[in-house]
C-alpha cells in the first residue's frame, strides 16, 4: 500500500475474524515498525507484552475496563513505558512527557503498519493501568499506556471519521 492510503484507510476496529490467525511474522513486523519510531534521546522507553493466552486476554478486557473485544482479536499486545528509562537521562520530564509521547508514536506506528499488512486494530486508551500491570505481573517501573487488539478485521468500516479542518487546527506565521 502507498503511505497515504496506509494512513487514509487505518480506522479503528472492534470486530475480528476468529479464524484467522496473526502469525509470529505479522506480530514481529508490527513491533519492528514499533521500535523505529523517534524517542527523546533514543530513549526508547517502551516495552511490549504480546497476548495470546485467550484466558490472559479476556483478564485483561474484563478486569482492565471491560473492553470485551480485546479478548476476541487473535493478539493483543500492551504497550508500557518504561519509567525508570525514560527517567534516566531526563529525570522528571522523561517520565512525565517523553515516555508518553513515546509510546505514543510507537503506538501510531503499530497500527499503521497493522493496516499495510490488511490486519486491523484499535488503541485502548480507556482501562485501569493498575489492574492491567497487576494481571500482567510487571514491574512497577513499567506502566501500561495502550492495548492494541491486532487481528484481520470482521467487519470494513466505510465512513470516513469528520476530521477538523487544516484550517481550524493549523497557524501559520
Amino acid at each position: 500500500m502507498d503511505f497515504f492510503e496506509v494512513i487514509n484507510s487505518r480506522r479503528s476496529v472492534r470486530k475480528f475474524k476468529q479464524d484467522v490467525p496473526v502469525s509470529d511474522e505479522q506480530v514481529r513486523k508490527i513491533l519492528d515498525a514499533a521500535i523505529m519510531a523517534p524517542s527523546a534521546g533514543n530513549g526508547q522507553s517502551w516495552h511490549f507484552v504480546v497476548l495470546r493466552d485467550k484466558a490472559l486476554k479476556g483478564e485483561i478486557a474484563a478486569k482492565a475496563g471491560h473492553q470485551a473485544f480485546i479478548d476476541q482479536a487473535p493478539v493483543a499486545i500492551v504497550v508500557c513505558a518504561d519509567m525508570e528509562r525514560a527517567g534516566s537521562k531526563y529525570g522528571d520530564r522523561g517520565r512525565g512527557t517523553y515516555a508518553l509521547q513515546e509510546t505514543a508514536a510507537a503506538v501510531e506506528n503499530m497500527l499503521l503498519a497493522a493496516n499495510a499488512l490488511s490486519l486491523a486494530s484499535c488503541w485502548v486508551g480507556a482501562f485501569d493501568e493498575a489492574k492491567a500491570a497487576e494481571i500482567l505481573k510487571l514491574p512497577s517501573h513499567l506502566r501500561p499506556v495502550a492495548i492494541l487488539p491486532i487481528g484481520a478485521p470482521a467487519e470494513h468500516a466505510v465512513r470516513v471519521p469528520q476530521r477538523r479542518h487544516i484550517e481550524d487546527v493549523t497557524e501559520f506565521r
